[in-house]
């Protein structure tokens, strides 16, 4: 009896007759197909997969779908005759029945509804029980500490075993007319990431941080904050049971953060308003305080990332990257409505079926000079863990990675003049991709939100964390019929209407003329790169810039 490689015990379960329960594979050609894109994005998408949630048996059956798709190719095995990277990690589920959340203030207690008014977790799990007493309020701005632009708003007080109560986005992100050397003016920058946020208030001690969201500079609806943290929650399992981070995190809703204001006797848009200029101190919410008595379901699982190569003839060591996360947020039997399966076809099917499509292209044509990876996530919704894992982790030690093209919801669209990058003007990878554009008349534009940090939100930034060079290219927005207009009603339909909602499900009438050239591309880009000698970097000013001239320096 042949052994199963490491971490692929558990998938002999859908190597039986328990894979009759989920869908075939296509059939489709080497040549760059939208039929072929759809047909596997139908497959990845499909109920019987229920969401694709990690650590679910349904769930990760979709891993072994990708490697037996990726060998039906003639993509190898990259981990050491194994198609799977084991990720240890912990899933984390609140029981909102029994757990509690009260603000007290001066008029009384406050007990927002969860998760339509508040939603909180811990993200500590040494114990099933995590409690917060009586915290007092701290009003700390946009929780940023940026030595490079003066910032601090953790200056002067300290906030240990208090509650912080953050703003989202980054300060003077909201103006008229940003300036765009404060903070990078409308681009968001890493301290308006809500992940950030988080670490921050972490370093100052703090037993729980809450964010107050709003629409606009959130860039999405309280129902995806809903959605994406009322339900199981996962971490990596780390060694200090993370008991670095803080006992409490969560958000509340605007209406629910603007009553907390008044009844301290503050104006919210007037504190909001003070915490964008500089020299801005933090505020205690007098007479507020927070308690919290949260009792969580604790399950250690394993979930895996997928990796598949072609080895190059001539450079095997050195390896071009493809990826795409494969996981979504499952079932959840909480959301109303009859439909609680959160497929998750564009976010991000369609980005594993435009990878899998590169790598039938690879795998038919000669063979590269380098290597080039296809890789797939686990747990990006959960916070891009499956690609910081592997980034900490590495298949190929980081100084050989050339550089990594990420693709992640890439929707259904007809053909466009452009091809959006959120985060424009950072990496030399996208000169490759703007040269790649120009085969098809075609051109780089500037990210078109990017008070929306995009940027952030993608598992390149993995990798870019470390000096890899890496980038996310998006859909185009200015199309051949309707221009921007056309591009951006489509875009702003998908993120009102189906972004991380059960909506998001595949369909046959789909215009796939848009992806399908998108992938032209990215496949132009690695092709390019997997058959040279070059070593794209960062531009000038960069904040990514000084990891790879560190990185570089460590392969002389």
């Amino acid at each position: 009896m042949r052994l199963l490689p490491t971490g692929s015990l558990f998938l002999c379960l859908f190597a039986t007759a328990a894979l009759a329960a989920y869908p075939g594979h296509p059939t489709t050609s080497p040549d760059i197909s939208g039929a072929d894109i759809s047909a596997r994005d139908k497959a990845v998408a499909d109920d019987a997969f229920e969401g694709r949630g990690p650590g679910t048996r349904n769930g990760e059956a979709v891993t072994q779908w990708i490697a037996d798709e990726l060998r039906r190719v003639g993509v190898k095995p990259a981990n050491h005759g194994s198609y799977f990277q084991n990720v240890p990690a912990v899933a984390i589920t609140l029981d909102g029945a029994v757990s509690h959340l009260t603000f007290d203030t001066a008029q009384g207690a406050m007990a927002p509804k969860f998760p339509d008014e508040v939603t909180y977790w811990t993200p500590q799990f040494a114990s099933n029980e995590v409690k917060v007493d009586k915290a007092p309020l701290v009003f700390v701005g946009y929780g940023v500490v940026a030595p490079e632009y003066g910032w601090n708003d953790y200056a002067g007080v300290d906030v240990k075993g208090k509650t912080v109560v953050i703003l989202i986005n980054d300060p003077g992100n909201e103006d008229a007319s940003p300036d765009p050397n404060f903070f990078k003016g409308k681009a968001m920058t890493y301290y308006g990431r809500w992940t950030y946020k988080y670490e921050e208030a972490a370093r100052q001690g703090a037993a729980a941080a809450i964010i107050v969201h709003e629409t606009i500079p959130a860039a999405y609806g309280y129902q995806v904050v809903r959605n994406s943290n009322s339900g199981k929650k996962f971490w990596l399992d780390a060694k200090d049971k993370d008991k670095s981070m803080p006992p409490i995190e969560g958000w509340i809703a605007l209406d629910t953060a603007k009553e907390l204001f008044k009844r301290a006797g503050l104006d919210y848009e007037k504190e909001k308003a003070a915490a964008n200029q500089r020299g801005f101190k933090a505020v205690p919410m007098q007479g507020e305080s927070l308690s919290v008595d949260a009792h969580s379901d604790l399950k250690h699982l394993m979930t895996h990332n997928v990796a598949g190569v072609i080895k190059g003839y001539k450079h095997p060591n050195d390896v071009v990257l493809y990826s795409a996360h494969w996981d979504h947020f499952g079932r959840k039997e909480s959301v109303p409505g009859p439909d609680k399966i959160f497929n998750g076809a564009v976010d991000n099917g369609m980005g594993d079926s435009m990878v899998m499509e590169i790598a039938e292209k690879f795998a038919h044509e000669k063979r590269p000079q380098r290597s080039v990876g296809f890789l797939f996530w686990t747990l990006e919704e959960q916070g891009l863990l499956g690609s910081e894992y592997f980034a900490e982790h590495p298949l190929w030690p980081r100084k050989h990675i050339v550089g990594l093209l990420n693709t992640d919801a890439d929707g259904p669209k007809g053909p466009a003049h452009d091809m959006a990058l959120p985060g424009n003007g950072q990496s030399d990878l996208e000169d490759y991709l703007a040269d790649a554009l120009k085969t098809e008349n075609r051109t780089i534009s500037p990210d078109p939100e990017p008070e929306k940090g995009a940027f952030f939100r993608s598992d390149h930034f993995s990798f870019a964390r470390y000096g890899i060079p890496a980038i996310t290219p998006g859909g185009g927005v200015d199309l051949v019929d309707g221009g921007k207009g056309a591009g951006m009603a489509i875009r702003d339909d998908y993120l009102q209407h189906h972004y991380h909602q059960p909506s998001d499900e595949w369909r046959a009438d789909w215009d796939m003329r848009g992806p399908v050239e998108d992938v032209r591309a990215l496949y132009i880009v690695g092709d390019t790169l997997a058959n040279s000698e070059v070593w794209p970097g960062w531009k000038p000013g960069s904040e990514f810039k000084a990891a790879w001239e560190k990185m570089k320096a460590a392969k002389k």
